[in-house]
């Protein structure tokens, strides 16, 4: 069963943590399904989060974080890579969460075509997801929870406090403290 906007609109913490475990999926034009086990999260939260791209207010950009639960914010880094983020919490407050990892189960072949990769290597960060799954800027704002949506999560069990870790947000050396600290990335146990 596909997760309904309710999930989403949750804390951004919240969403991240239970994101853990839940099944990320694509779509393809030709009906291929690719997807994977969402593993790695990370939390954004708020115009005070100096990590969020929110701090700045509201621009071009980041209007995509004040959006409704549910939908997507992909953003481009480093001049190369592309970033899925589902939008929580709620509409005019912007917050996000960043998926970082997943452990691939459909469309293994496409993903390897993308990547070129070995395959423990196809969807182990950010950048390396997106690329698998050919998610670009034209997936900005897409609604993931609309009843005919080709990129959603599906549901699946529960992950318990005991099969995920917490650490704090990855690739953000130059973001003050306290918030470069704050352990807001999740992982399921390896």
């Amino acid at each position: 069963m596909r997760l309904q906007r309710s999930f989403f609109a949750r804390p951004a913490l919240t969403v991240a943590r239970e994101l853990l475990g839940k099944t990320l999926v694509k779509i393809e034009p030709d009906g291929t399904r690719l997807s994977g086990t969402i593993s790695e999260t990370e939390a954004y939260i708020g115009e005070l989060d100096l990590a969020c791209h929110a701090k700045a207010g509201k621009t071009k950009r980041t209007q995509g974080l004040y959006g409704t639960p549910g939908l997507t914010y992909v953003y481009f880094t480093y001049g190369m890579h592309w970033m899925l983020n589902f939008v929580s919490d709620r509409s005019d407050f912007p917050a996000g969460v960043l998926l970082r990892a997943m452990q691939p189960i459909d469309g293994l072949d496409c993903m390897r075509a993308r990547r070129k990769r070995p395959d423990r290597e196809l969807t182990n960060g950010p950048a390396k997801l997106a690329q698998a799954l050919a998610i670009s800027q034209a997936w900005y704002g897409y609604d993931s929870c609309q009843p005919k949506a080709t990129l959603y999560v599906e549901d699946a069990p529960v992950i318990s406090w005991a099969q995920f870790t917490t650490q704090p947000r990855v690739g953000i050396p130059n973001v003050p403290e306290p918030w470069r600290s704050f352990p807001w990335n999740y992982q399921l146990q390896r």
